[in-house]
């Protein structure tokens, strides 16, 4: 174990921690917009800057271990001036649109220029002048409003592996990232890791701000998998998806169905009671009706008459005790949708 001081305070933690990981520990808050649990160290962004011993050095927290003995200071007027310059750097070519984005109240840079009192535009700058690219069927891009931090891109080469995402001119004249749609596979989590507006999901346009949005987690209907999502609802009505990052089985990763397929759920087609078939048409039913229909019609079957269609959206564990059924019915005609 190594052990430093921060703020005063003393912890041990494990090689090759880094600063930002164990002031975490201790609970302090250090601002990022270029560092996400499970990417690469980068430390582009500037933000999360802290004094390491009484020499005052600044460096970034998010990739800079901790070394024996360490002495750090997350907070102070000279840590607070360093990142008011990031910030007052990032407005300064920055559409300043908070009252009409999407992105308003879940926005790092809304966040942080609030808590470090950056109000004022200190630098005129250059405003950048990227066209919307909406050719992407399930969310925009705006360019503009991009901090070049690179969290789509690591987010995309290290975890997803599509590599569609890639930075211009990597260094200290990068531009903001391209996108490849030949092999991207609208997944989305680059829209989800997003901290400003640059990304927005389509279906999210115009449905409510983000204070107004109940967040309900669930689970994805559509394997066997199991990932687990968070359903963003308005007036009972899911507005957008994103993947939970507590569930053990995907920590916040989608397919493009689990993140942008739940228009479904308000189609006039979905059916609202069971229908059974009277005289060549389909009529509703009552479950208990549906259900003695079943019933009589699996006693009539006499063994390889019976076959079994089950569901690639079930459980594993429901799929195994639907092939049992069929099994203990005397016939082994079991197959699924997904088999091809």
């Amino acid at each position: 174990m190594v052990s430093l001081t921060i703020n005063g305070k003393k912890v041990e933690v494990e090689p090759e921690t880094t600063i930002l990981q164990a002031a975490n520990k201790l609970g302090y808050f250090i601002p990022t917009f270029c560092s996400a649990p499970g990417l690469s160290l980068v430390g582009t962004c500037g933000m999360c800057v802290v004094q390491v011993d009484k020499t005052g050095t600044l460096l970034a927290s998010c990739n800079t271990p901790v070394a024996e003995g360490m002495v750090v200071y997350t907070d102070s007027e000279q840590i607070h001036a360093a990142r008011r310059e990031v910030l007052n750097n990032l407005r300064a070519g920055h559409p300043l649109d908070c009252l009409t984005c999407e992105k308003s109240g879940a926005c790092l840079l809304q966040d942080y220029c609030y808590l470090y009192g950056v109000f004022q535009m200190d630098y005129s700058g250059y405003k950048r002048k990227y066209e919307l690219d909406d050719a992407n069927p399930f969310f925009i891009r705006d360019m503009n409003k991009c901090v070049k931090c690179g969290l789509c891109v690591r987010t995309c080469h290290e975890i997803n592996g599509a590599a569609a995402v890639s930075l211009v001119n990597p260094g200290a004249n990068v531009e903001p990232p391209v996108f490849n749609e030949s092999s991207c596979v609208f997944c989305g989590m680059c829209v989800d890791i997003c901290p400003v507006g640059a990304l927005t999901p389509k279906q999210r346009l115009g449905k409510g701000r983000t204070w107004e949005l109940k967040r309900i987690k669930t689970i994805c209907p559509y394997c066997g998998v199991g990932c687990g999502l968070e359903l963003q609802v308005k007036d009972n009505k899911v507005v957008n998806v994103e993947g939970d990052v507590t569930s053990p089985v995907n920590r916040g990763q989608t397919c493009v169905k689990g993140h942008f397929g739940f228009d479904f759920l308000e189609s006039p087609a979905r059916l609202t009671s069971p229908l059974i078939r009277k005289n060549g048409e389909l009529v509703e039913a009552t479950w208990d009706e549906a259900l003695s229909l079943i019933a009589a019609r699996l006693k009539q079957a006499k063994g390889e008459e019976l076959a079994g269609l089950a569901s690639a959206r079930a459980t594993n564990e429901d799929n195994y005790l639907f092939q049992k059924l069929i099994r203990s019915l005397g016939s082994n005609h079991v197959d699924h949708c997904a088999r091809l």
